[in-house]
């Protein structure tokens, strides 16, 4: 054996091993229940960084409790959730506040201020800091945001005159320019035809990729979940019953999972 094979065999035994992502988000054996309703029952599950799992489900099956978990709006019952090395039910006050900043919630409808302009639904995030940024920037960083999503020349349109694909890049930018670090979509194309809905995806995955965000979306839209998954949940009842890539559980043989992939 030569000396440069010798060399290359000592580099492989040598290497170190790879290192796992960092989780962002760890679930361990939570569970929550409203009076005798049962919503979620002793579910472990994490989250990598800049990673984006999809959580899918039938209504009810307690997909949206899990977010509202995720961003502190709900407390657990029991178990220990864990978001970006912080405890959520240990955080009050303006630790919390701080931790909801950190972590971005795009709900179903968008939640735009129908009184606002564009351009003043996009401000009022950043006006509501504790430490106020000028002028300038605000004005910089509300353009960025809306060039992002390719919507810059509708700053000054009011929600009434936008689309149902324009609101939703709309909201997505209001989200993203607190730069979260993580991301909870829930149904983020909900309501769209089959077009915008692959351009919401889309959307979705090349801001995911630019700044680097880990993220929870919720949805039943298959073209979304295969366009910008990179591992899929299925919540059945308070429970995950199956986890696994898009190809791997479209082509499961488990009847309880089959239905969630048929068109």
């Amino acid at each position: 054996m030569t000396d440069l094979m010798i060399n290359k065999e000592s580099k492989k035994k040598d290497a170190p091993p790879q290192r796992e992502a960092e989780k962002v988000i760890i679930a361990s054996k939570i569970s929550k229940s409203f009076g005798s309703n049962i919503v979620l029952e002793d579910i472990s599950f994490h989250l990598k960084k800049k990673e984006n799992l999809i959580i899918m489900g039938r209504s009810g099956s307690g997909k949206s409790v899990l977010l509202k978990c995720a961003v502190g709006l709900v407390i657990p019952d029991e178990g220990k959730l864990t978001v970006l090395g912080k405890d959520m039910e240990e955080l009050e006050g303006h630790e919390l506040n701080e931790q909801r900043r950190k972590v971005g919630y795009l709900f179903q409808g968008g939640a735009l201020y129908d009184a606002m302009t564009v351009r003043k639904n996009l401000e009022f995030p950043l006006k509501r800091l504790p430490e106020r940024p000028p002028k300038n920037e605000i004005r910089d960083k509300v353009e960025e945001v809306l060039d992002n999503v390719g919507l810059l020349d509708s700053i000054d349109k009011m929600p009434s005159e936008l689309s149902g694909g324009m609101k939703k890049r709309i909201a997505l930018a209001r989200t993203l320019i607190l730069e979260p670090k993580i991301m909870l979509y829930d149904e983020p194309t909900t309501g769209l035809d089959m077009i915008t809905s692959k351009e919401i995806s889309h959307l979705m995955l090349k801001m995911q990729n630019k700044y680097g965000i880990s993220s929870i979306t919720v949805t039943h839209d298959l073209a979304c979940a295969k366009i910008t998954s990179n591992r899929i949940c299925i919540l059945k009842e308070g429970n995950f019953i199956a986890e696994g890539d898009y190809e791997t559980l479209k082509d499961s043989e488990n009847e309880e999972v089959r239905p969630f992939f048929q068109n």
